[in-house]
């Protein structure tokens, strides 16, 4: 009823700036924890669908800033962007900080446009798995390791055994569909406007500079820049959040109160920790 009669005030009293909402996308993806949330379909999901559902808002920007992580929420969060860009019939406008890779970039592609800074790192189209190999250890100091399996291939790829060269071969063929799915996706949404370079699903990674020369981004751009220029000096971003619950923690999360989850999560919090520090830091981050 109080929008309805806006109009008929005087024009000083009306608030008919643009608001575009702004929501950002932070951190390794699916490197939750019991103690820290990581970037999933579950921690994004509630700010995005708040966006999109603001009415009048012309387009929704969202902020990108992962080094990657998990592919299956990578392409979840992008699909659930853009069908909510779809129901909406928003636009959607991402703006990279210090860098969308891999995963990361991969939710890039659900904007309409991708707007960088020259520094940022886009790209890494490409799909890895590393880990660790503890035989030799294990001998030194004198553990006997005893485990029992039900399917003769339950523990494949065991940092407790030596590798098996079968097991590898297996590993990599389904690391190569996952890169056909993530160069399929590509190809979709920037085919259009890609450069012919042979280096652009290697994996490797470039500057939001030469990401606009190799057509993986749109432009050099901010969010306040490019959203004055587009929709008006009176224009404003507006950053949406989850809704903060228990702990200060972002609603959606799961937080196991329990003692002994809690003291279990530690040591698995640790290694994550290290483990995403590893992911920026592959980037010069």
């Amino acid at each position: 009823m109080i929008s309805s009669l806006r109009r008929f005030l005087p024009k000083p009293f009306r608030n008919d700036k643009p608001v575009i909402p702004v929501v950002r996308l932070h951190g390794a993806i699916g490197g939750g924890g019991p103690l820290k949330s990581g970037l999933s379909l579950a921690t994004a999901s509630i700010p995005l669908e708040k966006a999109f559902s603001m009415k009048k808002a012309p387009a929704v920007a969202l902020v990108v800033n992962s080094p990657g992580g998990s592919p299956v929420q990578s392409r979840l969060i992008f699909k659930r962007i853009r069908d909510l860009a779809k129901e909406n019939e928003k636009d959607v406008l991402v703006f990279v900080e210090d860098v969308a890779a891999s995963g990361g970039y991969m939710i890039a592609l659900a904007g309409d446009e991708i707007f960088v800074d020259p520094s940022s790192i886009v790209g890494s189209i490409g799909v890895v798995a590393a880990g660790f190999g503890f035989t030799e250890m294990i001998k030194k100091i004198g553990v006997d390791r005893r485990v029992y399996t039900a399917g003769e291939k339950k523990v494949t790829l065991d940092p407790f055994q030596p590798e098996v060269p079968e097991d590898i071969e297996y590993i990599k063929s389904l690391q190569l569909e996952i890169h056909e799915t993530f160069i399929d996706m590509v190809k979709s949404r920037r085919g259009d406007v890609l450069a012919d370079d042979p280096d652009l699903f290697t994996g490797k990674f470039w500057t939001g500079r030469t990401g606009v020369q190799l057509g993986l981004v749109d432009a050099i751009g901010d969010v306040r820049e490019v959203i004055k220029d587009r929709y008006g000096d009176k224009a404003e971003p507006k950053l949406i959040s989850a809704p903060r619950g228990l702990f200060g923690r972002k609603a959606g999360l799961g937080v196991g109160l329990a003692k002994g989850r809690l003291l279990d999560g530690v040591g698995e919090e640790l290694i994550s920790s290290v483990e995403e520090r590893a992911m920026w830091m592959r980037y010069g981050l």
